[in-house]
Protein backbone atom coordinates (compact mmCIF):
# COMPACT_ATOMS: atom_id res chain seq x y z
CA UNK A 1 0.00 0.00 0.00
CA UNK A 2 1.78 3.53 -1.23
CA UNK A 3 2.40 6.26 1.09
CA UNK A 4 -0.63 8.58 0.18
CA UNK A 5 -3.73 5.74 0.30
CA UNK A 6 -2.07 5.03 4.17
CA UNK A 7 -2.26 8.60 5.22
CA UNK A 8 -5.60 9.18 3.28
CA UNK A 9 -7.13 5.87 5.39
CA UNK A 10 -5.25 7.28 8.39
CA UNK A 11 -6.65 10.67 7.59
CA UNK A 12 -10.81 9.40 7.55
CA UNK A 13 -10.28 6.75 10.57
CA UNK A 14 -9.17 9.74 12.93
CA UNK A 15 -11.56 12.03 11.89
CA UNK A 16 -14.33 9.37 12.12
CA UNK A 17 -13.08 8.86 15.47
CA UNK A 18 -13.63 12.42 16.19
CA UNK A 19 -17.04 13.23 14.47
CA UNK A 20 -19.06 12.50 17.68
CA UNK A 21 -17.52 14.96 19.25
CA UNK A 22 -18.60 18.32 18.03
CA UNK A 23 -22.00 17.33 18.59
CA UNK A 24 -21.55 16.36 22.51
CA UNK A 25 -19.51 19.62 22.60
CA UNK A 26 -22.32 21.44 21.22
CA UNK A 27 -24.71 20.16 23.73
CA UNK A 28 -22.47 20.26 26.75
CA UNK A 29 -22.00 23.51 26.82
CA UNK A 30 -25.27 24.40 27.48
CA UNK A 31 -26.59 25.35 31.13
CA UNK A 32 -29.61 23.54 30.36
CA UNK A 33 -31.27 21.50 27.54
CA UNK A 34 -35.05 20.66 27.23
CA UNK A 35 -36.97 19.52 24.36
CA UNK A 36 -38.39 21.12 21.79
CA UNK A 37 -42.04 20.79 21.17
CA UNK A 38 -42.91 22.67 18.50
CA UNK A 39 -44.73 25.39 20.21
CA UNK A 40 -43.87 28.84 19.99
CA UNK A 41 -42.86 31.05 21.91
CA UNK A 42 -40.49 28.30 23.21
CA UNK A 43 -40.82 30.07 27.02
CA UNK A 44 -40.88 33.49 29.39
CA UNK A 45 -39.30 35.94 31.92
CA UNK A 46 -40.46 34.46 34.90
CA UNK A 47 -38.78 37.79 37.44
CA UNK A 48 -36.84 41.22 36.82
CA UNK A 49 -35.17 42.58 38.77
CA UNK A 50 -32.88 45.62 38.46
CA UNK A 51 -31.32 46.75 34.60
CA UNK A 52 -32.37 43.47 32.64
CA UNK A 53 -32.88 44.14 28.49
CA UNK A 54 -33.77 41.05 26.21
CA UNK A 55 -33.26 40.83 22.46
CA UNK A 56 -35.88 40.05 20.22
CA UNK A 57 -36.59 40.19 16.18
CA UNK A 58 -37.34 44.44 16.52
CA UNK A 59 -33.50 44.63 19.00
CA UNK A 60 -32.73 44.87 22.35
CA UNK A 61 -35.83 46.52 24.99
CA UNK A 62 -36.56 46.40 29.00
CA UNK A 63 -37.39 43.02 29.59
CA UNK A 64 -40.69 42.18 31.38
CA UNK A 65 -42.44 39.28 33.61
CA UNK A 66 -44.28 37.28 31.40
CA UNK A 67 -42.26 38.43 28.18
CA UNK A 68 -42.26 35.79 25.15
CA UNK A 69 -38.95 33.82 24.93
CA UNK A 70 -37.88 32.07 21.22
CA UNK A 71 -34.76 30.61 19.91
CA UNK A 72 -32.35 33.89 19.36
CA UNK A 73 -33.59 35.35 22.00
CA UNK A 74 -30.64 36.63 24.05
CA UNK A 75 -31.18 38.28 28.22
CA UNK A 76 -28.24 40.57 29.41
CA UNK A 77 -28.81 41.48 33.20
CA UNK A 78 -26.75 44.51 34.29
CA UNK A 79 -24.85 45.23 37.83
CA UNK A 80 -27.75 45.28 39.88
CA UNK A 81 -30.05 43.16 38.39
CA UNK A 82 -31.38 39.32 37.96
CA UNK A 83 -34.07 37.40 35.99
CA UNK A 84 -35.46 34.18 35.48
CA UNK A 85 -36.78 32.57 32.89
CA UNK A 86 -38.85 29.68 32.00
CA UNK A 87 -38.31 27.68 29.17
CA UNK A 88 -39.40 23.66 28.89
CA UNK A 89 -37.91 21.99 31.92
CA UNK A 90 -35.87 24.47 32.45
CA UNK A 91 -36.52 27.25 35.31
CA UNK A 92 -33.22 29.35 35.67
CA UNK A 93 -31.86 32.45 37.17
CA UNK A 94 -29.87 34.22 35.56
CA UNK A 95 -27.53 36.77 38.05
CA UNK A 96 -26.35 40.45 37.69
CA UNK A 97 -23.58 40.97 34.75
CA UNK A 98 -24.75 37.69 32.81
CA UNK A 99 -26.01 36.57 29.82
CA UNK A 100 -28.87 34.08 28.95
CA UNK A 101 -28.52 32.66 24.95
CA UNK A 102 -31.12 30.80 23.85
CA UNK A 103 -30.76 28.66 20.41
CA UNK A 104 -31.62 25.21 19.01
CA UNK A 105 -29.60 22.31 18.76
CA UNK A 106 -30.85 19.78 16.98
CA UNK A 107 -34.49 18.87 18.44
CA UNK A 108 -33.69 20.49 21.86
CA UNK A 109 -33.67 23.75 23.45
CA UNK A 110 -30.11 25.09 24.35
CA UNK A 111 -30.03 27.86 27.42
CA UNK A 112 -26.43 29.30 27.83
CA UNK A 113 -25.67 31.68 30.98
CA UNK A 114 -22.66 33.31 30.81
CA UNK A 115 -20.99 35.13 32.53
CA UNK A 116 -21.25 35.38 36.88
CA UNK A 117 -22.11 32.17 38.11
CA UNK A 118 -26.02 30.35 37.60
CA UNK A 119 -28.13 28.19 39.17
CA UNK A 120 -30.34 25.25 37.24
CA UNK A 121 -33.34 23.14 37.94
CA UNK A 122 -34.54 20.31 35.55
CA UNK A 123 -36.70 17.92 36.17
CA UNK A 124 -34.49 15.29 33.92
CA UNK A 125 -30.62 16.66 34.38
CA UNK A 126 -28.47 14.43 32.43
CA UNK A 127 -25.08 14.88 33.92
CA UNK A 128 -23.17 12.07 31.70
CA UNK A 129 -20.67 13.56 29.36
CA UNK A 130 -18.99 11.10 27.24
CA UNK A 131 -16.91 13.93 24.96
CA UNK A 132 -12.76 12.55 27.15
CA UNK A 133 -14.05 8.84 25.75
CA UNK A 134 -15.00 9.54 22.44
CA UNK A 135 -11.72 11.22 22.22
CA UNK A 136 -9.45 9.15 23.58
CA UNK A 137 -10.97 6.32 21.59
CA UNK A 138 -10.33 8.55 18.37
CA UNK A 139 -6.81 8.90 19.42
CA UNK A 140 -6.32 5.03 19.97
CA UNK A 141 -8.19 4.02 16.97
CA UNK A 142 -5.87 6.35 14.53
CA UNK A 143 -2.93 5.22 16.91
CA UNK A 144 -3.93 1.74 15.79
CA UNK A 145 -4.58 1.95 11.77
CA UNK A 146 -1.26 4.23 12.00
CA UNK A 147 0.78 1.55 13.36
CA UNK A 148 -0.69 -1.63 11.59
CA UNK A 149 -0.45 -0.19 8.22
CA UNK A 150 3.75 1.23 8.58
CA UNK A 151 5.73 -0.40 6.31
CA UNK A 152 8.08 -1.58 8.38
CA UNK A 153 10.24 -2.98 5.33
CA UNK A 154 11.05 0.42 4.17
CA UNK A 155 12.46 2.67 6.93
CA UNK A 156 13.20 6.18 6.51
CA UNK A 157 16.53 6.11 6.70
CA UNK A 158 16.82 3.04 3.46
Amino acid sequence: MNLVVRSALAGVVVLAGFAPVSSFAQDGSCTCATAYNGVNPIGSIGNVNGNVMVSQVAGYGPAQAGGALDFGSRVVVGAKGSASVNVGGCNLSVPANSTLDISRVENKICLNVLGSEHTAQTGNANTNNNTPLFIFGGMALGAGILAATADKDHGVSD
